[in-house]
């Protein structure tokens, strides 16, 4: 009984408009971050040593006036998005604009509430000063892995999927398929910019999540960690590549297009 009463207090508690509107400030403040990581890649491109993923973003903004302040605000926004995607993949889209109910999209949910959770969990730690290099972690996570069989297993297992989801990326921004996340909008006038805007974020977060992947397969089969560093290696070896510069650059301005998408996503997204 009582766990029935819990679950229509969190069902009603979805369906509320602050719940919806905490849910909305989580894309904004993804597309902070996104925006972040496309300006390291860009700087980067121009001989910046920084590092070219979240950790780096987060590191940057914590070290501006008033960052930890910001990184704090960051957190709630990811924390908001993550209890949105809990209760998605727990009872289904709560609003009349919700997506289908499908055990696909309930697993989908669960996944991006995880990555959410991750990234408060991030934020935080660099908001209280004990923020650590993604990378670093990565590496030190591979070197354990790769010491086993069933370790290294698990480490293609994990390359497959990024490789799957980046796929799925460049394959959602080139059929337009992010169109069905979105509530009706032509009357806006907007749609001439926000679908170039969705495929050009779509393709190139896909392409640079694809880079992951196989940097993931390559690390693992040559037994080598310092190759899994995750999105700062794939895009400094994206770097170093013959007009790695340019390369680079055309990478960040995606990302950060990605964000910018992120900010239309907050308006727009069905929730």
């Amino acid at each position: 009984m009582k766990t029935d009463e819990f679950g229509r207090g969190a069902r009603r508690a979805a369906r509320s408009e602050g719940f919806e509107r905490g849910a909305r400030f989580g894309h904004v403040v993804s597309g902070v971050l996104h925006l972040l990581i496309g300006m390291l890649a860009i700087a980067v491109a121009f001989g910046s040593t920084e590092n070219i993923d979240q950790s780096g973003a987060l590191a940057t903004l914590a070290e501006r006036p008033g960052g930890r302040i910001a990184l704090w605000v960051l957190a709630v926004g990811f924390v908001a998005m993550a209890l949105w995607r809990v209760v998605e993949a727990l009872w289904g889209g709560q609003s009349a604009h919700a997506r289908s109910n499908s055990p696909l999209d309930r697993v989908k949910a669960l996944g991006i509430a995880a990555v959410y959770i991750g990234l408060s969990y991030s934020t935080i730690g660099f908001a209280v000063g004990a923020g650590r290099s993604s990378g670093e972690q990565n590496s030190a996570l591979s070197a354990r892995l790769m010491q086993s069989l069933p370790g290294k297993a698990l480490l293609i297992v994990a390359a497959v999927v990024l490789l799957s989801v980046g796929a799925y990326h460049v394959y959602k921004g080139v059929t337009r398929g992010f169109l069905d996340d979105l509530r009706a909008y032509e009357r806006t006038g907007a749609r001439r910019w926000i679908e170039p805007l969705a495929v050009v974020g779509y393709v190139a977060k896909g392409l640079t999540i694809v880079g992951v992947g196989a940097l993931v397969v390559i690390a693992t089969v040559r037994s080598n960690p310092e190759q899994a560093t995750g999105l700062d290696g794939a895009l400094k070896t994206l770097g170093a590549q013959p007009f790695g510069a340019i390369l680079l650059i055309c990478a960040g301005t995606g990302v950060a297009l990605y964000g910018l998408y992120c900010f239309v996503m907050a308006r727009y997204a069905k929730m």
